[in-house]
């Protein structure tokens, strides 16, 4: 995303002591200019893998012309085979 100008970025309003809130790539002339404050690549994959996100994008339009379109989305936990071990025990009940 940074050959086609986008810059990393963090919604402004929800910055917590200092640290990054939700996550954005920006882009020069759209909308994130009052909204978005630009933080560091490594400020912004600290909190991409510390929120276990994934990043979707399009590479290019239907047209052919190169894509600003990208998402984070929340990362499966299984994603790469590696499956998170789930804490405490479960009990389950039987209907008497």
């Amino acid at each position: 995303m940074e050959a086609r100008g986008g810059r990393p970025a963090t919604v402004k309003r929800t910055e917590t002591n200092g640290e990054p809130g939700i996550l954005r790539v920006d882009f020069p002339g759209y909308s994130g200019e009052e909204t978005l404050e630009e933080i560091s690549w490594d400020d912004f994959f600290a909190k991409f893998e510390e929120s276990n996100l994934a990043f979707v994008y399009q590479d290019e339009k239907a047209s052919g012309e190169p894509s600003t379109f990208s998402k984070l989305v929340s990362r499966p936990d299984d994603l790469g085979g590696q499956k998170k071990a789930k804490q405490g025990k479960s009990r389950s009940r039987k209907a008497a």
